[in-house]
């Protein structure tokens, strides 16, 4: 039979995480913190085992997380959200995207996709039958060139696919950015696919522009996020999706049949949680100091660091080492100084290479000191 996704192998996620642990290699490749979540967020969840809450949420999530997540929307963003209508939880941030294109895009829909891409966006646009039109960003700063994305339009065209905080680059959107798409998909009546799992992750002092802070581009949105992201959980599953309440009802159809709903106490758990505003709003604070950390330890070695203006993934050039390609560079780092990191090629249908690694800095202090060690060896 034939597959439907005949290029896709394992990931590189996987494949180095893999070689991390063969070598007894410090991870900085995949994206999660090697410290444990808030405790307070786990006795919630704890409690709200023990209170009962252990059956079936109601498919769209339970309300009192859904009015949580209104009411941090408004705080944060300045826009009202309906959580009856305009909020659906879900299994992650990953699940929100792939829901979001499998019910609106249909076989010869173009999907616009920015390079590097994370590595799930290609796939859910290919196995929903579309077809993604590649645009890379622009390097070093991996900005998006819009003149661009306007010859790329076509009549087939239906969603453009953003992220930001960037994945892998730790780019940022402008206002202008958000201005300009907003013109374009108003002029071409195009979705919006938003991936905003690092919203609180933005550092020296900029403001995340998601899509929730403009009326006019929510209105034909799909907004994706992660607690596991932003909580330091990523194994518990837990995110999701914001769009208007006539895209949602869409939405919630294929929602229905793909789990029907979402882990019960670990929803009332963050319900509480995010009670307390300071469990996000500190963010930014804590990442950007591990983030100065890494480059500060990291001073004095032959990389040489790009922008990181959000997530937790810094962007390191190599060509002062080695000409090799990024993948045969990031395997005999591993294997010899004994620090994992990402191949940026990775993150590209072509395996386009700029001689980039990306190491994730949402470690522990002595982690991160370990680490950079090895690395200014090299």
């Amino acid at each position: 039979m034939q597959s439907k996704l005949p290029h896709v192998g394992t990931t590189i996620f996987t494949v180095m995480s893999a070689l991390a642990a063969e070598h007894g290699a410090i991870n900085l490749s995949q994206g999660f913190p090697d410290f444990d979540c808030n405790e307070e967020l786990k006795q919630l969840v704890s409690a709200s085992m023990q209170q009962g809450h252990n059956q079936y949420a109601p498919m769209p999530g339970i309300m009192l997380l859904r009015e949580a997540i209104a009411t941090k929307i408004a705080r944060s963003y300045g826009t009202r959200v309906n959580p009856d209508t305009e909020i659906t939880i879900t299994p992650g941030g990953t699940y929100a995207i792939f829901t979001a294109i499998a019910t609106y895009i249909r076989p010869g829909d173009e999907v616009i996709i920015f390079e590097p891409a994370y590595d799930s966006y290609i796939p859910n646009v290919l196995v929903n039958g579309g077809t993604p039109v590649l645009i890379p960003l622009t390097f070093p700063d991996y900005h998006i060139d819009w003149e661009l994305v306007r010859s790329k339009i076509t009549p087939r065209t239906r969603m453009i696919m953003l992220n930001t905080p960037h994945n892998p680059t730790g780019s940022i959107l402008s206002e202008t950015d958000m201005q300009v798409l907003e013109q374009l998909t108003d002029t071409h009546n195009l979705l919006v696919l938003s991936d905003e799992v690092y919203e609180h992750l933005v550092y020296d002092g900029s403001k995340h522009q998601s899509i929730l802070r403009y009326p006019a581009l929510l209105s034909r949105s799909f907004v994706t996020f992660s607690f596991g992201k932003v909580f330091h959980n990523t194994g518990w599953k837990m995110g999701y999706c914001v769009a208007p309440a006539h895209l949602m009802k869409e939405y919630r159809k294929v929602h229905q049949y793909l789990c029907f709903s979402v882990n019960t106490p670990m929803q009332y758990g963050l319900a509480k949680f995010l009670e307390t505003p300071e469990h996000y709003l500190s963010l930014p604070a804590f990442y950007q100091e591990k983030r100065d950390l890494f480059l500060q330890l990291m001073a004095g070695s032959r990389f040489t660091p790009l922008p990181c203006k959000g997530s937790y993934f810094q962007l390191m050039r190599y060509d002062q080492i080695s000409d090799e390609s990024d993948m045969d560079f990031s395997v005999r780092i591993t294997k010899t100084a004994g620090v994992a990191c990402i191949p940026v090629s990775a993150f590209y249908q072509d395996g386009h290479d700029d001689h980039v690694v990306r190491f994730c800095f949402a470690k522990k202090q002595e982690t991160l000191v370990q680490a950079a060690e090895r690395l200014r060896s090299i």
